[in-house]
């Protein structure tokens, strides 16, 4: 299994991206919400990012899949890798995809029984081609 980390700026909006997951793709997906300041603002914050991703390893220590909304989000997500690093035995990726489509995919692949890191990975990133509007 490959767990998930929903990083965003808005603890509403990392909680809620990982209940569309859920529901419409992923409900034996390992998703963990890591949003907001810690103290109920707008903000990340990179020990909220780690936690979530020791969550989302799990007992196993599953790798694990992160997506983030904004700039420096990727910043914060990239500190809380390297502090995980230091107490996990797994992989800790940051998908270069669209938050909520990003997670929906990668949701729906980390549920199949053949997934990787990789093909989550991959499933993400396939979200950035997306078309909304013709």
């Amino acid at each position: 299994m490959v767990g998930l980390v929903v990083v965003s700026h808005s603890a509403k909006a990392a909680e809620g991206i990982c209940e569309i997951a859920a529901q419409m793709g992923g409900a034996d997906a390992r998703i963990e919400p890591a949003g907001g300041d810690g103290e109920g603002g707008i903000g990340t914050s990179a020990p909220r990012i780690r936690e979530a991703i020791e969550a989302a390893a799990g007992e196993r220590g599953d790798d694990v899949v992160v997506l983030v909304d904004l700039g420096s989000a990727v910043m914060n997500a990239e500190l809380a890798v390297e502090m995980a690093e230091e107490t996990l035995d797994c992989e800790i990726r940051i998908a270069d995809a669209p938050i909520l489509e990003g997670a929906l995919n990668a949701a729906v692949n980390a549920s199949g029984s053949k997934a990787t890191i990789d093909s989550v990975v991959d499933a993400a990133e396939e979200a950035r081609e997306y078309r909304k509007a013709s």
